[in-house]
């Protein structure tokens, strides 16, 4: 655990190759599968692996329609954790992660993906353990996810998550869940673990099924 909050303090460097992808958000601690198969991501993973390993995941505003949208102003930095390459030519790889930032300004350059200037410091506290977690009324929680979860008609391991340390529970929930691209957007720019238990449980409360269209939650 240690070792994970000294990588997480020294994951801020001064650019960062982002990957905007609609729908997946990453928190620290999380654990994102990703099937690389486009040429300039493929790209980008290979200089990842020569560097810092890290990759700024951030969300477009209005979809994937356009080559280059426009994106969320957060978005969070994973670390290559795993690493795998198909005999087709992918890569599939598990992002971890790190630190949160603001993108500060995209930065020119000759590279086939997108080059950014993150901000580090709206998110300090993702660097150390997040007090707040004590604060998170666990019992609520898991009644609030309970609901949600019959009304959705989705399965957990139960026992699995309701002896997850509250922090991974909240991670997991809120990159898993079938919450629409801007809830999910909420969450990830909630600075606290208190606050995103809030979030996830206003959202789980208000939930429509109807609407829902993701597959079951993952608790990664």
């Amino acid at each position: 655990m240690e070792a994970a909050r000294a990588r997480r303090r020294s994951a801020t460097p001064e650019t960062l190759p982002l990957f905007p992808l609609e729908g997946a958000v990453l928190l620290p601690g999380g654990q994102l599968p990703l099937n690389i198969f486009e040429p300039r991501y493929l790209r980008m993973i290979d200089d990842a692996l020569g560097g810092a390993r890290l990759i700024g995941m951030i969300q477009p505003k209005d979809g994937m329609q356009d080559e280059k949208p426009a994106l969320y102003d957060v978005g969070c930095a994973g670390r290559i954790t795993s690493f795998a390459e198909t005999d087709d030519g992918r890569y599939v790889i598990t992002l971890t992660g790190a630190r949160r930032f603001k993108l500060d300004e995209e930065v020119a350059s000759d590279t086939p993906y997108r080059l950014a200037r993150p901000d580090w410091s709206y998110f300090e506290r993702d660097a150390e353990k997040d007090p707040t977690a004590e604060a998170v009324d666990r019992d609520e929680l898991l009644s609030v996810l309970k609901n949600y979860l019959e009304a959705e008609n989705l399965h957990v391991e139960w026992e699995q998550a309701s002896n997850a340390p509250v922090e991974a529970l909240i991670v997991s929930l809120a990159m898993g869940c079938p919450f629409a691209p801007n809830e999910k957007q909420a969450i990830l720019e909630t600075p606290s673990i208190v606050d995103q238990a809030k979030c996830l449980m206003t959202l789980m409360r208000f939930s429509d099924a109807d609407d829902s269209g993701g597959d079951d939650p993952l608790l990664q």
